[in-house]
């Protein structure tokens, strides 16, 4: 049993129901039982973060150790995000998903967490005051958007970058307000956002503008005035 009373033979049964799924159409009542477990999940999640107040999303990798400068940035960046009146929001894993929700401790504010259920479970991080685990990533992404106020990406992976650019996306399409995005950590993004220039605009998938979006800075306390200007 996890900490939720999961067993293992329940979360292995739930991962071959969602390959099932996602492998095409299935008979009627096979999706009707997936549809409305999708429903109790995202009314959980609903429930659980209701109160939450004000939140800033950290997004960053579960594989940067605290022995990697980044890991400091971020728990620096939560506690400035707590003493601004902030809570804040992370997929609620280790690394520096870790860092921040830490940082939010040490800077007396909430620490909130969305973990996800993973075939190798990814363990809740210990700083967290509210964590809910989901089983379908795009139900976490909706939560980690629709509580945040403003959204700051570390160096990360597939995931962050899948997090980073939905928020954009929308942000882009009008869906959600026009939120601050940082990007701190220089030497990570700096390259990823010469590409999307010298490629994406000068093929016009994007425009110039779109780019101005992102507020690049080595500095914690820079993202968090940057998410006070334009948060609030």
């Amino acid at each position: 049993m996890d900490a939720h009373g999961t067993s293992a033979e329940d979360r292995q049964s739930a991962e071959v129901r969602e390959r099932k799924f996602l492998r095409g159409p299935q008979r009627r009542g096979f999706e009707l039982a997936h549809a409305i477990r999708i429903f109790r999940e995202y009314f959980r999640g609903l429930r659980a973060l209701h109160s939450v107040g004000p939140c800033v999303t950290v997004f960053g990798s579960a594989r940067i150790g605290e022995d990697d400068p980044a890991y400091q940035a971020a728990r620096d960046t939560g506690r400035l995000l707590a003493e601004a009146g902030f809570a804040v929001m992370t997929g609620g894993g280790p690394g520096l998903m870790e860092a921040a929700n830490r940082g939010a401790r040490d800077g007396g504010g909430a620490s909130i967490g969305c973990n996800i259920e993973l075939p190798h479970e990814q363990r809740e991080n210990v700083y967290l005051d509210t964590c809910v685990t989901f089983r379908h990533f795009f139900i976490r992404k909706v939560m980690l958007v629709k509580h945040s106020v403003g959204f700051i990406a570390m160096p990360g992976g597939f995931g962050t970058f899948d997090e980073l650019f939905e928020a954009t996306t929308l942000i882009q399409t009008g869906k959600i307000a026009d939120f601050p995005i940082v990007l701190l950590g220089r030497d990570f993004w700096d390259p990823v956002l010469e590409l999307l220039k010298s490629d994406l605009v000068e093929r016009r998938t994007i425009d110039l503008a779109d780019l101005s979006r992102f507020h690049v800075t080595d500095d914690p306390a820079d993202a968090v005035r940057n998410v006070r200007a334009i948060a609030g």
